[in-house]
């Protein structure tokens, strides 16, 4: 089995934060000896010690885990930007202002990279009062389905999920201009201009 965190990562990440080893170790209430045994590659830190000690180098525990850290570019945030990130053993959907760390069912998730509509999966949009009604011709079997339809504007975001063996086809507030959405279980992230 890999080794969940590595003595490398805890030794980059503690130099960057201008912690010492004694530091480090009163931080989380052991010894400093325990924290050069960690870096050296001799031990590892209990799972117990692993939030305390992600809060201790100033990361997420997905990127202390990992050993891949995910700098914040997003200090001005456009929804636009929005990234999606599905779960591929239990379906959670994930939305955020932009790339992050972000984990479910003990995998970290990339973000979904949008590709622009194809003739497989072409929508429709009919405006319905004040509504949009989309639609897909698409299957929507146990194995190959919609997983969500998610409509983007300047300033919300709707997230319509959907379920194998119902219809491929929502109805969401007519928002202006935007970017649509919709995730096949099988080839990805497919975008639309509203």
């Amino acid at each position: 089995m890999d080794q969940y965190i590595t003595a490398s990562a805890i030794r980059t990440l503690r130099e960057a934060r201008g912690l010492t080893q004694k530091q480090l170790a009163d931080a989380l209430a052991v010894s400093d000896k325990t924290v050069s045994k960690w870096e050296c590659g001799r031990g590892l830190p209990d799972i117990t010690l692993l939030e305390p000690l992600a809060a201790a180098l100033g990361v997420s525990l997905t990127e202390l885990v990992s050993g891949r850290l995910i700098p914040n570019r997003n200090r001005a945030g456009s929804v636009l930007r929005a990234k999606f990130y599905v779960c591929p053993v239990c379906g959670n959907v994930i939305w955020a202002l932009g790339q992050g760390a972000f984990g479910c069912c003990g995998i970290t998730l990339p973000p979904l990279e949008a590709e622009p509509g194809d003739a497989a999966h072409a929508i429709t949009v009919t405006e319905v009062e004040n509504e949009w009604y989309i639609t897909m011709a698409h299957p929507m079997t146990k194995q190959h389905f919609i997983s969500f339809f998610a409509c983007v504007t300047p300033d919300t975001v709707i997230i319509k999920k959907l379920y194998p063996e119902q219809d491929a086809a929502v109805r969401i507030p007519r928002l202006g201009r935007g970017r649509l959405y919709a995730c096949c279980s099988r080839e990805g992230l497919f975008e639309y201009r509203l």
